[in-house]
């Protein structure tokens, strides 16, 4: 069951199985015009994937889950980006980062499951210890970072304005961001709240 709630001007989301979360915080650990912090991690397709490896021009990374209502709620709208742009020299990267003994549905196990059932056209790695969404500063679930040619943050934030209906969306910020930067120029809109369940940090 939902519930929304305002506690010092900042909205806040309850889920089943879920602790009360910030949904409107976009975190300074990495600000826009920084460096993309390094990584290798297992995918859901047995490879280790790196941005290192990848030359094409833009890097879109999303901290995700599987069980968070938010997540599944983007998951078709990230695929459907991920195959527009597939041919526009755009990566997409997907990573888990929510502690998987506390909530097992979030497990690698069960994200190779997920990855399978939604067909995902992207690798969707685990971030097992956490260190790359600290890195990031990534805070909810999703949280989405898009990278230049020059592997420098251009966006942070969310998808979009609405995730309850895609119909109803009015703002498609982290299209027109990827978008901007393929016609090498700066997004309009450089940070726009992330929207989500907060990751589940380990104890």
């Amino acid at each position: 069951m939902e519930q929304l709630l305002s506690c010092f001007n900042v909205t806040v989301f309850q889920c089943y199985n879920c602790s009360m979360v910030p949904v409107n915080d976009n975190s300074q650990a990495l600000r826009v015009g920084d460096g993309m912090p390094p990584f290798t991690l297992p995918s859901t397709d047995g490879r280790q994937v790196s941005p290192a490896d990848i030359i094409e021009p833009v890097i879109v990374i999303v901290f995700t889950c599987n069980h968070c209502p938010y997540a599944q709620a983007y998951e078709d709208r990230l695929a459907a980006l991920g195959r527009q742009f597939d041919s526009e020299g755009v990566r997409f990267i997907l990573i888990n980062s929510n502690d998987a003994t506390d909530y097992p549905g979030d497990s690698f196990a069960e994200m190779k499951k997920r990855a399978k059932a939604k067909n995902f056209p992207f690798p969707y790695c685990h971030d097992e210890s956490q260190e790359v969404a600290k890195a990031y500063g990534a805070v909810c679930t999703p949280h989405c970072f898009v990278f230049d040619s020059d592997r420098r943050l251009q966006y942070k934030g969310r998808v979009d304005d609405n995730w309850k209906d895609p119909k109803k969306v009015t703002q498609h910020n982290l299209l027109d961001a990827i978008q901007a930067i393929l016609d090498g120029e700066k997004p309009v809109v450089a940070e726009a709240n992330a929207i989500g369940c907060s990751i589940k940090w380990k104890q």
